[in-house]
Protein backbone atom coordinates (compact mmCIF):
# COMPACT_ATOMS: atom_id res chain seq x y z
CA UNK A 1 0.00 0.00 0.00
CA UNK A 2 1.46 3.32 -1.49
CA UNK A 3 1.68 6.11 1.78
CA UNK A 4 0.48 9.53 0.89
CA UNK A 5 3.35 12.43 2.00
CA UNK A 6 2.49 15.71 2.63
CA UNK A 7 3.86 18.14 -0.43
CA UNK A 8 2.24 21.85 0.56
CA UNK A 9 5.56 23.32 1.26
CA UNK A 10 6.07 24.94 4.83
CA UNK A 11 5.82 28.55 5.67
CA UNK A 12 9.19 29.97 5.15
CA UNK A 13 10.44 31.30 8.41
CA UNK A 14 11.54 34.77 9.21
CA UNK A 15 13.17 36.93 11.98
CA UNK A 16 12.01 40.59 11.80
CA UNK A 17 14.67 43.35 12.40
CA UNK A 18 13.25 46.72 13.20
CA UNK A 19 15.64 49.56 13.28
CA UNK A 20 14.84 53.13 15.15
CA UNK A 21 17.31 56.21 14.66
CA UNK A 22 17.28 59.48 16.73
CA UNK A 23 14.57 61.03 13.97
CA UNK A 24 11.90 58.17 14.81
CA UNK A 25 10.14 58.23 18.23
CA UNK A 26 9.78 54.76 20.32
CA UNK A 27 6.33 55.13 19.48
CA UNK A 28 6.29 54.96 15.83
CA UNK A 29 8.66 52.53 15.71
CA UNK A 30 6.88 49.71 17.66
CA UNK A 31 4.37 50.66 15.05
CA UNK A 32 6.45 50.07 12.21
CA UNK A 33 7.22 46.79 13.61
CA UNK A 34 3.64 45.77 14.04
CA UNK A 35 3.16 46.56 10.10
CA UNK A 36 5.48 44.44 9.75
CA UNK A 37 4.44 41.80 10.80
CA UNK A 38 1.42 42.18 8.93
CA UNK A 39 3.31 42.12 5.76
CA UNK A 40 5.02 39.39 6.45
CA UNK A 41 1.57 37.57 7.30
CA UNK A 42 0.65 38.92 4.51
CA UNK A 43 2.85 36.72 2.50
CA UNK A 44 2.18 33.65 5.03
CA UNK A 45 5.60 34.34 6.63
CA UNK A 46 5.93 32.06 9.60
CA UNK A 47 7.86 34.73 12.71
CA UNK A 48 10.11 33.09 14.47
CA UNK A 49 11.40 36.05 16.25
CA UNK A 50 12.74 39.92 15.98
CA UNK A 51 14.31 42.94 17.41
CA UNK A 52 14.28 46.55 17.15
CA UNK A 53 17.48 47.84 17.31
CA UNK A 54 18.22 51.55 18.49
CA UNK A 55 21.27 53.16 16.98
CA UNK A 56 22.75 56.43 17.40
CA UNK A 57 24.53 56.71 14.22
CA UNK A 58 24.11 54.67 10.63
CA UNK A 59 26.86 51.97 9.97
CA UNK A 60 27.19 52.12 6.17
CA UNK A 61 28.17 48.56 6.23
CA UNK A 62 24.79 47.03 8.14
CA UNK A 63 23.14 50.44 9.23
CA UNK A 64 24.17 49.26 12.78
CA UNK A 65 27.03 47.94 14.42
CA UNK A 66 28.70 45.17 13.60
CA UNK A 67 28.71 43.52 16.92
CA UNK A 68 24.85 43.84 16.63
CA UNK A 69 24.68 42.60 13.15
CA UNK A 70 26.56 39.38 14.26
CA UNK A 71 24.53 39.13 17.49
CA UNK A 72 20.83 39.27 15.44
CA UNK A 73 22.50 36.73 12.70
CA UNK A 74 23.01 34.33 15.10
CA UNK A 75 19.69 34.74 16.97
CA UNK A 76 18.46 34.22 13.66
CA UNK A 77 20.27 31.29 13.48
CA UNK A 78 19.54 29.84 16.51
CA UNK A 79 15.98 30.37 15.95
CA UNK A 80 16.36 28.73 12.24
CA UNK A 81 15.06 31.47 10.44
CA UNK A 82 15.20 31.50 6.73
CA UNK A 83 15.60 35.12 5.87
CA UNK A 84 16.48 38.30 7.76
CA UNK A 85 13.49 40.74 7.41
CA UNK A 86 14.08 44.80 7.80
CA UNK A 87 11.48 47.48 8.44
CA UNK A 88 13.49 49.91 6.38
CA UNK A 89 15.21 49.78 2.91
CA UNK A 90 18.44 48.30 2.31
CA UNK A 91 21.26 49.51 0.38
CA UNK A 92 22.43 46.80 -2.62
CA UNK A 93 25.71 46.47 -0.56
CA UNK A 94 24.06 46.39 2.65
CA UNK A 95 22.16 43.70 1.69
CA UNK A 96 25.11 41.26 0.28
CA UNK A 97 26.91 42.21 3.76
CA UNK A 98 23.91 40.84 5.59
CA UNK A 99 24.15 37.61 3.69
CA UNK A 100 27.57 36.85 3.68
CA UNK A 101 27.43 37.31 7.52
CA UNK A 102 24.24 35.26 8.35
CA UNK A 103 24.49 33.00 5.01
CA UNK A 104 21.24 33.90 4.63
CA UNK A 105 19.11 35.89 2.21
CA UNK A 106 18.31 39.33 3.72
CA UNK A 107 14.83 41.38 2.72
CA UNK A 108 14.40 44.60 3.11
CA UNK A 109 10.77 46.52 3.31
CA UNK A 110 10.68 47.11 -0.45
CA UNK A 111 11.43 43.99 -1.35
CA UNK A 112 8.51 42.38 1.03
CA UNK A 113 5.61 44.93 -0.38
CA UNK A 114 6.73 44.22 -3.84
CA UNK A 115 6.44 40.58 -3.21
CA UNK A 116 2.74 41.13 -1.75
CA UNK A 117 1.96 43.61 -5.00
CA UNK A 118 3.16 40.34 -7.16
CA UNK A 119 0.31 38.33 -5.08
CA UNK A 120 -2.37 40.79 -5.80
CA UNK A 121 -2.00 41.98 -8.93
CA UNK A 122 -4.98 40.18 -11.63
CA UNK A 123 -5.41 42.76 -14.38
CA UNK A 124 -2.47 43.27 -17.19
CA UNK A 125 -2.04 46.95 -15.93
CA UNK A 126 -1.04 45.45 -12.68
CA UNK A 127 0.97 42.62 -13.36
CA UNK A 128 2.64 45.13 -15.60
CA UNK A 129 3.49 48.09 -13.24
CA UNK A 130 4.33 44.85 -10.72
CA UNK A 131 6.32 43.66 -12.63
CA UNK A 132 8.49 46.72 -13.58
CA UNK A 133 8.92 47.35 -9.76
CA UNK A 134 10.47 44.13 -9.28
CA UNK A 135 12.93 44.50 -11.95
CA UNK A 136 14.14 48.33 -10.93
CA UNK A 137 14.53 46.79 -7.60
CA UNK A 138 16.29 43.81 -8.86
CA UNK A 139 18.68 45.61 -11.45
CA UNK A 140 21.61 46.91 -8.38
CA UNK A 141 21.34 43.73 -6.80
CA UNK A 142 21.72 40.80 -9.16
CA UNK A 143 24.62 39.22 -6.12
CA UNK A 144 21.22 39.39 -4.08
CA UNK A 145 20.25 35.96 -2.30
CA UNK A 146 16.58 36.02 -3.14
CA UNK A 147 14.03 33.71 -1.64
CA UNK A 148 10.62 32.70 -2.46
CA UNK A 149 8.85 34.41 0.39
CA UNK A 150 5.79 32.87 -0.92
CA UNK A 151 3.94 29.44 -0.32
CA UNK A 152 1.53 29.42 -3.71
CA UNK A 153 4.54 30.94 -6.05
CA UNK A 154 7.84 29.77 -7.93
CA UNK A 155 10.70 32.73 -8.02
CA UNK A 156 9.92 35.45 -9.43
CA UNK A 157 13.25 37.38 -10.19
CA UNK A 158 16.94 37.62 -10.24
CA UNK A 159 19.95 35.19 -10.40
CA UNK A 160 23.19 35.12 -8.78
CA UNK A 161 25.62 35.66 -11.27
CA UNK A 162 28.86 33.58 -11.29
CA UNK A 163 31.34 36.47 -12.04
CA UNK A 164 31.16 39.50 -13.88
CA UNK A 165 30.89 38.61 -17.07
CA UNK A 166 27.69 36.74 -16.42
CA UNK A 167 26.32 39.98 -14.08
CA UNK A 168 27.15 42.20 -17.01
CA UNK A 169 24.69 39.80 -19.09
CA UNK A 170 22.25 39.73 -16.48
CA UNK A 171 21.99 43.52 -16.34
CA UNK A 172 21.44 43.77 -20.26
CA UNK A 173 18.96 41.88 -19.97
CA UNK A 174 17.23 42.76 -17.02
CA UNK A 175 17.17 47.15 -18.84
CA UNK A 176 15.78 45.06 -22.13
CA UNK A 177 12.89 43.65 -20.47
CA UNK A 178 12.45 46.71 -18.24
CA UNK A 179 12.27 48.83 -21.73
CA UNK A 180 9.96 46.19 -23.12
CA UNK A 181 7.56 46.78 -20.20
CA UNK A 182 7.88 49.90 -20.11
CA UNK A 183 6.74 50.38 -23.56
CA UNK A 184 3.53 47.93 -22.96
CA UNK A 185 2.79 50.23 -19.71
CA UNK A 186 2.72 52.89 -21.95
CA UNK A 187 -0.02 51.17 -24.20
CA UNK A 188 -2.48 50.15 -21.72
CA UNK A 189 -2.09 53.54 -20.20
CA UNK A 190 -3.20 55.28 -23.42
CA UNK A 191 -6.57 53.01 -23.41
CA UNK A 192 -7.35 53.67 -19.66
CA UNK A 193 -6.36 57.50 -20.76
CA UNK A 194 -9.05 57.21 -24.00
CA UNK A 195 -11.62 55.82 -21.00
CA UNK A 196 -11.07 58.58 -18.57
CA UNK A 197 -11.16 61.14 -21.48
CA UNK A 198 -14.93 59.52 -22.91
CA UNK A 199 -16.03 60.16 -18.94
CA UNK A 200 -14.81 63.66 -18.77
CA UNK A 201 -16.94 64.33 -21.80
CA UNK A 202 -19.95 63.62 -20.01
CA UNK A 203 -18.71 66.14 -17.86
CA UNK A 204 -19.63 63.90 -14.67
CA UNK A 205 -17.43 64.20 -11.30
CA UNK A 206 -15.01 61.91 -10.00
CA UNK A 207 -14.99 61.55 -6.66
CA UNK A 208 -12.17 59.08 -5.44
CA UNK A 209 -11.80 57.00 -2.38
CA UNK A 210 -8.11 57.24 -0.93
CA UNK A 211 -6.54 55.46 2.64
CA UNK A 212 -4.19 53.90 3.86
CA UNK A 213 -4.51 49.90 2.97
CA UNK A 214 -6.89 47.90 4.39
CA UNK A 215 -9.04 50.92 5.54
CA UNK A 216 -12.33 49.77 4.34
CA UNK A 217 -12.28 51.63 0.57
CA UNK A 218 -13.54 48.42 -1.28
CA UNK A 219 -16.43 47.81 1.22
CA UNK A 220 -17.29 51.50 0.96
CA UNK A 221 -17.38 51.17 -2.84
CA UNK A 222 -19.39 48.24 -2.41
CA UNK A 223 -21.75 49.21 0.23
CA UNK A 224 -22.84 52.87 -1.76
CA UNK A 225 -22.99 51.33 -5.43
CA UNK A 226 -23.43 47.60 -5.45
CA UNK A 227 -20.04 46.89 -6.67
CA UNK A 228 -18.42 43.67 -6.32
CA UNK A 229 -15.17 45.02 -5.68
CA UNK A 230 -12.98 42.58 -3.52
CA UNK A 231 -13.02 42.28 0.20
CA UNK A 232 -10.30 40.92 2.28
CA UNK A 233 -8.91 41.45 5.49
CA UNK A 234 -5.52 41.97 4.32
CA UNK A 235 -2.64 44.51 3.22
CA UNK A 236 -2.94 45.36 -0.40
CA UNK A 237 -6.10 43.12 -1.40
CA UNK A 238 -7.33 45.92 -4.20
CA UNK A 239 -4.44 47.16 -6.78
CA UNK A 240 -6.76 47.92 -9.32
CA UNK A 241 -8.91 50.89 -10.04
CA UNK A 242 -12.49 50.04 -9.74
CA UNK A 243 -14.70 52.43 -11.39
CA UNK A 244 -18.46 52.56 -10.94
CA UNK A 245 -21.30 55.29 -11.47
CA UNK A 246 -23.28 56.20 -8.26
CA UNK A 247 -26.48 58.35 -8.43
CA UNK A 248 -27.38 59.97 -5.18
CA UNK A 249 -31.02 60.23 -3.76
CA UNK A 250 -30.97 64.00 -5.00
CA UNK A 251 -30.73 62.97 -8.54
CA UNK A 252 -27.10 63.52 -9.53
CA UNK A 253 -24.73 61.51 -11.29
CA UNK A 254 -20.97 60.95 -10.07
CA UNK A 255 -17.95 58.33 -10.66
CA UNK A 256 -16.77 56.90 -7.59
CA UNK A 257 -13.19 55.57 -8.18
CA UNK A 258 -11.39 52.92 -5.48
CA UNK A 259 -7.57 53.50 -5.45
CA UNK A 260 -4.78 51.87 -4.41
CA UNK A 261 -3.97 51.77 -0.97
CA UNK A 262 -1.63 53.86 0.64
CA UNK A 263 1.51 52.62 3.12
CA UNK A 264 4.01 54.13 5.19
CA UNK A 265 7.85 53.79 2.81
CA UNK A 266 6.41 52.90 -0.22
CA UNK A 267 9.07 51.55 -2.37
CA UNK A 268 9.75 54.51 -4.82
CA UNK A 269 9.89 51.98 -7.41
CA UNK A 270 6.26 51.28 -6.65
CA UNK A 271 5.73 54.50 -6.60
CA UNK A 272 6.71 55.46 -10.23
CA UNK A 273 5.30 52.27 -11.33
CA UNK A 274 2.19 52.85 -9.89
CA UNK A 275 1.94 56.35 -11.13
CA UNK A 276 -0.82 56.16 -13.15
CA UNK A 277 -2.91 54.17 -10.93
CA UNK A 278 -2.26 57.12 -8.42
CA UNK A 279 -2.59 60.01 -10.39
CA UNK A 280 -6.32 58.91 -10.42
CA UNK A 281 -6.98 60.74 -6.85
CA UNK A 282 -4.89 63.38 -8.58
CA UNK A 283 -7.66 63.97 -11.53
CA UNK A 284 -10.45 64.00 -8.84
CA UNK A 285 -13.39 66.16 -7.75
CA UNK A 286 -14.19 65.29 -4.44
CA UNK A 287 -11.25 62.71 -2.17
CA UNK A 288 -13.22 60.69 0.60
CA UNK A 289 -10.32 59.86 2.71
CA UNK A 290 -11.53 56.25 4.62
CA UNK A 291 -9.86 55.70 7.88
CA UNK A 292 -9.76 52.83 10.38
CA UNK A 293 -10.63 54.69 13.28
CA UNK A 294 -10.40 51.72 15.71
CA UNK A 295 -6.84 50.83 14.57
CA UNK A 296 -4.24 51.92 17.54
CA UNK A 297 -2.26 53.55 14.19
CA UNK A 298 -5.23 55.44 13.01
CA UNK A 299 -3.04 59.06 13.75
CA UNK A 300 -0.78 57.83 11.54
CA UNK A 301 -2.36 56.23 8.38
CA UNK A 302 -4.23 59.85 8.42
CA UNK A 303 -1.08 61.65 8.30
CA UNK A 304 0.50 58.84 5.71
CA UNK A 305 -2.43 59.38 3.23
CA UNK A 306 -2.37 63.08 4.09
CA UNK A 307 1.43 63.25 3.10
CA UNK A 308 0.91 60.83 -0.34
CA UNK A 309 -1.69 63.35 -1.43
CA UNK A 310 0.69 65.80 -1.25
CA UNK A 311 3.38 64.20 -3.42
CA UNK A 312 0.73 63.17 -6.02
CA UNK A 313 -0.41 67.32 -6.09
CA UNK A 314 -3.79 66.61 -4.55
CA UNK A 315 -3.68 67.98 -1.21
CA UNK A 316 -5.66 71.05 -2.72
CA UNK A 317 -8.58 68.93 -3.71
CA UNK A 318 -11.62 69.11 -1.55
CA UNK A 319 -11.53 66.26 1.22
CA UNK A 320 -13.75 64.46 3.54
CA UNK A 321 -12.96 62.14 6.26
CA UNK A 322 -15.13 59.06 6.34
CA UNK A 323 -14.39 57.48 9.87
CA UNK A 324 -14.90 53.76 9.09
CA UNK A 325 -15.75 51.66 12.50
CA UNK A 326 -16.36 54.12 14.44
CA UNK A 327 -19.21 51.98 16.24
CA UNK A 328 -16.13 49.88 18.15
CA UNK A 329 -14.96 53.09 19.82
CA UNK A 330 -16.01 52.68 23.47
CA UNK A 331 -18.51 55.87 24.25
CA UNK A 332 -20.19 58.59 22.36
CA UNK A 333 -17.76 60.79 24.03
CA UNK A 334 -14.75 59.58 22.10
CA UNK A 335 -16.79 59.71 18.90
CA UNK A 336 -17.34 63.20 18.88
CA UNK A 337 -13.76 63.58 19.45
CA UNK A 338 -12.89 61.94 16.60
CA UNK A 339 -14.88 63.75 14.45
CA UNK A 340 -13.45 66.98 15.40
CA UNK A 341 -10.11 65.31 15.40
CA UNK A 342 -10.54 64.20 11.56
CA UNK A 343 -12.54 67.74 10.48
CA UNK A 344 -11.87 68.89 7.20
CA UNK A 345 -11.97 72.01 5.24
CA UNK A 346 -13.24 71.25 1.22
CA UNK A 347 -13.88 74.91 1.00
CA UNK A 348 -12.96 78.37 2.60
CA UNK A 349 -14.76 78.75 5.85
CA UNK A 350 -16.85 75.66 6.02
CA UNK A 351 -15.34 72.95 8.44
CA UNK A 352 -16.86 69.61 8.08
CA UNK A 353 -16.39 67.29 11.35
CA UNK A 354 -15.22 63.65 10.32
CA UNK A 355 -17.96 61.12 9.31
CA UNK A 356 -19.15 58.06 11.29
CA UNK A 357 -20.10 55.43 8.93
CA UNK A 358 -20.19 52.30 11.24
CA UNK A 359 -20.16 48.72 10.45
CA UNK A 360 -23.38 47.99 11.68
CA UNK A 361 -25.87 50.17 10.26
CA UNK A 362 -26.08 52.40 7.04
CA UNK A 363 -27.16 55.65 8.87
CA UNK A 364 -23.62 57.41 8.24
CA UNK A 365 -23.91 55.87 4.62
CA UNK A 366 -26.41 58.59 4.26
CA UNK A 367 -24.78 61.27 5.67
CA UNK A 368 -21.40 60.57 3.88
CA UNK A 369 -23.46 61.01 0.60
CA UNK A 370 -25.32 63.95 1.26
CA UNK A 371 -22.28 65.90 1.87
CA UNK A 372 -20.66 64.60 -0.70
CA UNK A 373 -23.75 65.86 -2.82
CA UNK A 374 -23.72 69.07 -1.47
CA UNK A 375 -20.16 69.79 -2.40
CA UNK A 376 -20.15 68.52 -5.66
CA UNK A 377 -23.22 69.87 -6.49
CA UNK A 378 -24.63 72.15 -4.28
CA UNK A 379 -27.44 69.96 -2.63
CA UNK A 380 -29.62 69.97 -6.33
CA UNK A 381 -29.84 69.02 -9.75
Amino acid sequence: MKTLHETEERPKKVFLIGIRDHKTRSVEADSLFRELESLCAALGLEITGGETVHIRENNAKFGMGTGKAAELTEKARELEADCLVFDRELSPSQQRNWEELGDIPAVDRQELIIRIFADRARTREAELQVKLAELRYSLPRLAHKYIDLSRQRGGRYGTRGSGETRLETDRRQLEKRINRLEKELVEVRKQRDVQRKQREKQEIPLCALVGYTNAGKSSLLNALTGAAALVEDKLFATLDTETRRFRTPAGNNLVMVDTVGFIRRLPHTLVEAFRGTLEEANRADLLIQVLDISDADADQYYQTTLSVLRDLGAEAIPRITALNKIDRLDAAADIAACQKKYAEEPSPGRIIPGIPIPTTDRRGLAELVRVADELLFGGGK
